[in-house]
């Protein structure tokens, strides 16, 4: 069964994921090349990130503040971005909880370059989300095919169990 008007086939449609639309699903339209650039351009983020952060940590040296708060703006980047990692690379497998995602949006500001490296390693093996969007979009699939063949047939042409 299809639709007639847009040519989408009936049942559950799959989310697209940033950069890749629905490409995802079947590999086409230019998949692995929306991945090698999505791979490198992340690294490449990350990389102009740490030049920026370079010259924060040389005006903090300009400034003469000490190495107390120097040391303390370092480790927290370092931890930040490290809880950043971790969270992107968590949130490729699992769904985040909302509300735990607004109560950590600062930190991952800050830890921005630990997101951008978690996205490169991820665009190496798969669309970032690929695999929790496919989990999801396969399980959808198999209830909608579940529920249409229970529900073929005329039920009033069924036989009834006198």
């Amino acid at each position: 069964m299809s639709d007639e008007t847009t040519g989408t086939p009936a049942g559950p449609q799959p989310d697209p994921i940033r950069f890749f639309g629905t490409t995802w699903v079947d590999h086409t339209d230019g998949y692995a090349a929306r991945r090698a650039a999505v791979a490198v351009g992340s690294l490449a983020a990350a990389v102009a990130a740490c030049f920026v952060l370079r010259f924060a940590y040389e005006g903090l040296e300009v400034a003469d503040v000490g190495g107390p708060v120097t040391l303390m703006v370092v480790v927290m980047f370092a931890v930040c971005s490290a809880l950043a990692f971790r969270h992107t690379s968590g949130a490729f497998t699992k769904r985040p909880d909302p509300d735990r995602q607004s109560s950590l949006r600062g930190l991952l500001a800050i830890g921005f370059i630990g997101s951008l490296l978690a996205y490169f390693f991820r665009a190496l093996v798969e669309a970032p989300g690929e695999k929790l969007n496919r989990e999801e979009y396969e399980a959808a699939r198999e209830q909608y095919e579940r529920r249409s063949k229970r529900r073929t047939g005329n039920p009033s042409k069924k036989r009834r169990n006198s």
